[in-house]
């Protein structure tokens, strides 16, 4: 007899997990309560543009990420940089740039830190000690989690603009928080992964084309061709247990499995686990979350020829050209990207623009004499958990203490932030345990 998994959550984790047990032989039904899939990765219209809700690049480390694009059909629709190269803008228009060499890491980034004019002289020496430290911790050791990213950094002799001009350039936007309220566990996870042991890890890559592109309509023709049972709009109220079988039930219909896999956001997640699925449910609050905003603004003209740049002493963190992207044909479209953004979740829009177009004026002189056409904001409120110190325990594993459940999602232990790498592993992960719950037992059977 056949075995069937039903996966609740269409997101990265959610579609990955489908076809790893698709392509093992199970039946799966994926179930999802929006109208599309791809999760928190996806695009929208708004007033005649097309919109993503944040700024999902990816890292040439993100493999697992990068193999299911190549599943989907859609890796053609991204594009990654040859060599890592980062403009850091200042008010006024002073680029400085991080670029690799091609020396062996961590000497790929010898040279750009040497040249870094942001930073002092002895500002840039003290960051290349600092990093060499960073890259001898061990991300995993349970002492790094209690404490502060920003903290272990000020005791390396980092003053706050080193930190503000350099580190928070790459922590803020993997972890969504700044390095003073940062794990030093996932902070280093993020550095040494990213940019202190392969030269060609940090190398950025983004989507040339909507996000719905990339992971929606894709991800349901690959789905569709494994078989996959997929419900869209499909709300799961309630998952129990009867005897050696699973039942998922939604307000006027159920589907009935062998296992289960819950990929739904973690403060979601605490509404479905039947009793006794975890030792310490409550844990699933204590992670947290945190928010990400994002403004698109739409110039009447071209006001820069960067494709995207990072903002140093700025109100701008990262901006990104989405004018080729959404298919406008005349002006530039940017959108600004805020992660942490507690403030700005509330702020009005007219608020944000107040605050945001000067300074994008500041960084890109040319767009004090343009025009804006259109100002969108778009909130995330519960963008990722929050990577806070301690936040290592909290995570769950994939297993369950119910045979058959599983969880997924970028809020499990990966080892990894809450990144789109992170929910296709923590898919992966899940799907190897829900084949171990169902085809193992009927191995033994058959024996």
């Amino acid at each position: 007899m056949s075995q069937r998994v039903v996966i609740v959550g269409g997101g990265l984790a959610g579609i990955a997990a489908a076809l790893r047990c698709a392509d093992s032989g199970l039946e799966v039904t994926l179930v999802e309560v929006r109208p599309r899939l791809g999760g928190a990765a996806y695009s929208f219209e708004r007033d005649g543009l097309t919109v993503d809700n944040g700024q999902h690049v990816f890292l040439r480390c993100c493999t697992e990420y990068l193999a299911l694009l190549d599943r989907l059909g859609s890796g053609s629709l991204t594009t990654m940089q040859p060599r890592l190269a980062v403009p850091a803008i200042a008010p006024g228009g002073r680029i400085a740039w991080l670029r690799r060499s091609r020396l062996p890491a961590p000497l790929h980034l010898a040279g750009a830190l040497a040249r870094y004019g942001h930073l002092s002289p002895l500002e840039r020496a003290r960051a290349a000690v600092a990093a060499v430290a960073l890259a001898r911790l061990e991300p995993d050791d349970p002492r790094l989690d209690p404490l502060t990213f920003g903290d272990w950094l000020a005791a390396r002799g980092q003053s706050p603009r080193a930190v503000a001009c350099l580190w928070d350039l790459i922590a803020r936007p993997t972890l969504n928080l700044p390095a003073s309220e940062a794990s030093l566990g996932l902070a280093a996870r993020v550095f040494q992964t990213g940019l202190l042991t392969d030269s060609a890890a940090g190398d950025i890559g983004w989507a040339t084309a909507p996000l719905s592109e990339v992971h929606d309509v894709p991800a349901r023709r690959a789905l569709a061709s494994s078989g996959v049972d997929l419900r869209l709009r499909w709300r799961a109220t309630q998952v129990s247990r009867d005897g050696d079988r699973w039942t998922v039930e939604a307000d006027a219909d159920r589907v009935v499995a062998d296992a289960v896999i819950l990929a739904v956001p973690h403060d979601r997640l605490a509404t479905l686990l039947p009793a006794g699925a975890l030792t310490r449910p409550e844990r699933l609050l204590r992670l947290g979350r945190s928010p990400i905003v994002n403004l698109h603004v739409l110039f009447d003209r071209r006001v820069t020829e960067l494709r995207f740049a990072a903002g140093v002493g700025s109100a701008v963190q990262w901006v990104f050209d989405r004018t080729r992207t959404a298919g406008v044909r005349r002006g530039q479209y940017l959108a600004v990207s805020l992660s942490a953004a507690e403030r700005e979740m509330d702020c009005s829009a007219s608020e944000l623009r107040s605050r945001y177009l000067p300074a994008l004026a500041e960084l890109f002189p040319a767009a004090r004499e343009a025009n804006v056409e259109r100002f969108l904001v778009s909130r995330e409120h519960a963008a990722t958990f929050r990577a806070a110190p301690g936040v290592a325990v909290e995570r769950p594993g994939a297993r369950t203490r119910l045979p058959g459940l599983v969880l997924a999602g970028s809020f499990t232990d990966t080892g990894w932030p809450a990144t789109m790498e992170g929910a296709v592993r923590s898919g992966h992960a899940a799907a190897e345990e829900a084949l171990g719950a169902v085809v193992r037992p009927r191995l033994a059977v058959a024996a």
